[in-house]
């Protein structure tokens, strides 16, 4: 069964395996002690954290070992705000960071701090000059992926980081989806990673905090990993972390040039196997293995559960698998459709074969949820002036498929109306009027729910 959900967690890569089963019998004691376990144990860890440091592209003693990558985030994201606290308490992030960052920003903003997001394009990519600008005299902080977990778009880190260092301010990293493809470019201070995303076991990540960048660790800390990441090693797990990291950065070259010719031939090919599809993420910019694309008029989940039932495990931003509803904020950063969204994200490995039976099967999955959910025919020749089309108590992707058969009925330059209180449809109208090229006037409060104005122009 194909598994193309890396993005969310990688298979235990074989050196991963060999390197954690032959550290169980040596990594078991504490590394803080003198006698001969300790010192074996010791010399482990640190061989691991010269792998990583080495594979990072920093010091040794500027890299911890954390519990997670969210754990590095957080930890990393708070002992920064915390060590240029005199300077100010502005932090800045971008609107399609993961959710570990966002979550720190909110619990920042709680503790009396100031955020400001950034704008992406359509494509998720920062403007450089936009993010120069949002820096100020009291900004402590700056955070920017180095490429984006649901839709692979590389962001431009080094001229960021270039800003930043300008403007005299620290920048972070999460470098999760990244690290397995190469360093991070840049003069960044800051940066995260989360070892089962290239192939190590859950549960260990990692912080690495340049020297000269101020720093305060937040909470109860011991001697451990320099006092930032509290808590005893799993140094069998670190090794092989650090062991997997290895591994995959020596095939990534050749790897990545052959993944990426497999998702360039499902981002080319999809939009002319299945109709009324938005490829999203910036076409050359992007991580060699992850494509993602949205498909109008589908129900996300019941898209994924036939491709599992297929065969295919893979992913989605939609709001239609989420269990709040709620959009993706990547997707809805950048204003793309959401609804019926799946990410692709190829393993290392993976079969050619594989991905044409994928795309075998994708065109009749969607066709068969479309005709459960009765999605519009294209065209239509109507002559009314205006249509009203109650969606109210419908979610995604129920008022879009409406809109879009309201929209034959009115002649070109006529108006159609949507009254829907799904908040998805906040995102997938607009979305929906810019793929299909219809213009979208605007929204205003109705009685119950919202209105949402759009005008025929084809």
């Amino acid at each position: 069964m194909p598994y193309f959900d890396v993005a969310s967690s990688a298979p235990l890569h074989p050196v991963a395996r060999q390197a954690l089963q032959a550290s169980l019998d040596e990594g078991w004691a504490d590394p803080a002690r003198l006698y001969r376990e300790g010192r074996r144990a010791r010399l482990l860890l640190d061989a691991a954290r010269e792998a990583a440091a080495d594979a990072v592209g920093c010091r040794p003693d500027e890299l911890v070992f954390t519990s997670s990558g969210t754990r590095a985030v957080h930890s990393g994201t708070a002992g920064a705000l915390a060590g240029r606290r005199r300077v100010g308490r502005h932090l800045i992030v971008s609107a399609v960071e993961h959710s570990s960052v966002l979550h720190s920003a909110e619990a920042h903003e709680r503790d009396g701090g100031t955020v400001t997001e950034v704008a992406v394009d359509r494509g998720g990519a920062v403007d450089p000059a936009a993010y120069a600008a949002a820096l100020r005299e009291d900004t402590a902080l700056a955070c920017l992926q180095s490429a984006n977990h649901e839709v692979g778009t590389e962001q431009p880190v080094a001229r960021v980081a270039e800003a930043c260092r300008a403007a005299g301010v620290p920048l972070l990293v999460d470098a999760a989806q990244s690290l397995p493809w190469g360093p991070v470019e840049g003069d960044w201070s800051l940066l995260t990673g989360s070892a089962h995303k290239w192939g190590g076991p859950a549960g260990v990540g990692l912080l690495v905090v340049r020297k000269g960048v101020r720093f305060a660790a937040q909470g109860p800390v011991d001697e451990r990993e320099s006092g930032r990441a509290a808590g005893f090693e799993n140094i069998p797990a670190i090794v092989a972390a650090a062991a997997s990291l290895r591994a995959v950065r020596a095939e990534a070259a050749a790897e990545g040039a052959r993944l990426r010719e497999l998702t360039e031939r499902i981002r080319s090919r999809v939009p002319g196997l299945v109709p009324d599809v938005e490829v999203v993420g910036d076409p050359v910019r992007r991580l060699p293995h992850l494509v993602t694309f949205s498909c109008l008029y589908v129900d996300g989940e019941t898209v994924l559960h036939e491709l599992d039932r297929a065969g295919f495990s893979v992913s989605s931003g939609s709001s239609c698998t989420s269990s709040t509803l709620t959009p993706s904020h990547v997707l809805r950063a950048m204003g793309v459709v959401s609804e019926g969204n799946v990410r692709v994200s190829l393993p290392l490995g993976a079969d050619e074969a594989d991905v044409e039976r994928f795309l075998d099967v994708l065109p009749g999955v969607v066709r068969g949820v479309r005709e459960t959910l009765g999605a519009p025919v294209a065209g239509g020749d109507g002559a009314a002036e205006a249509v009203t089309v109650d969606a109210l108590g419908m979610s995604c992707p129920l008022p879009v498929i409406e809109l879009a058969k309201a929209i034959g009925r009115v002649r070109v330059g006529g108006t159609v109306t949507v009254l829907a209180d799904d908040e998805v449809a906040a995102v997938d109208i607009p979305a929906w009027c810019w793929t299909q090229g219809q213009e979208y006037v605007g929204e205003r409060p109705a009685d119950h729910g919202v209105a949402y104005l759009v005008r025929r122009s084809s």
